[in-house]
């Protein structure tokens, strides 16, 4: 018995990359990271001028006290068989509305704050602060403000030919693949990783099968977009 070895050229891949959008609309007002900076889940990236929402959250917090006196009022009233049921249920509804409107009012001034949805790398400012910015909903698109790239780990994709379809099924089986790709410049460092992925279709136009291998890429030397040399 003899090990079959293959010799192929990968793609670096992202992890995931994600585009970040604004969800509200308004003036961008500055930008708390540097392009090409990495970046944690949860780090503020930009800020939208937040004074235009807060004035509306005032708003709604002084029409919600109004209708949660108006609410207490009533119920008072209704102990005391002073007020017909149904104006009772009325304040009660308005209050829970005025409250509704308070919790979207407060969402929109936190929107106002753009964070990091992943940890990863970020590339250009795609619209610089000081540009007035549209939101983007299911049904609108607007311009993204940057994208993530999760370069920690990274995925190595290679295709193989369909005729090697019944080793790679059988190796998946037992011990599974492993994928090792020789860093150029770094002294002939290779490092390996088991494939984690097989494709579920062939490739008609090539008639190759893809397969992925996860990598953790402490050292940030794979760069989405690279080919590699994968054995």
């Amino acid at each position: 018995s003899m090990p079959v070895v293959e010799h192929t050229i990968g793609t670096v891949m992202a992890n995931s990359t994600v585009q970040v959008n604004a969800r509200l609309q308004g003036q961008l007002i500055k930008a708390f990271f540097k392009e090409g900076q990495m970046v944690k889940a949860g780090d503020v990236l930009f800020q939208i001028d937040p004074r235009p929402y807060q004035a509306v959250y005032d708003n709604a917090l002084a029409s919600l006290a109004t209708a949660k006196a108006k609410a207490d009022r009533y119920a008072r009233l209704t102990a005391q068989n002073a007020v017909a049921p149904q104006q009772f249920d009325d304040a009660q509804a308005a209050y829970l509305e005025a409250k509704a409107a308070v919790e979207s009012a407060r969402l929109n001034v936190e929107f106002t704050t753009i964070r990091a949805p992943v940890n990863g790398k970020t590339g250009p400012i795609l619209i610089q602060p000081g540009n007035m910015i549209a939101a983007a909903t299911a049904s609108t698109t607007a311009s993204s403000l940057v994208s993530i790239a999760e370069i920690q780990p990274v995925k190595i994709s290679l295709s193989l030919p369909q005729s090697d379809l019944p080793r790679i099924q059988a190796r998946q089986k037992g011990k599974g693949l492993m994928a090792t790709i020789s860093m150029e410049g770094a002294g002939g460092k290779t490092i390996s990783a088991p494939v984690d992925f097989v494709s579920n279709a062939v490739t008609g136009s090539t008639g190759t099968i893809e397969l992925r291998a996860t990598f953790p890429n402490q050292d940030l030397v794979l760069v989405p977009g690279q080919l590699v040399d994968v054995t």
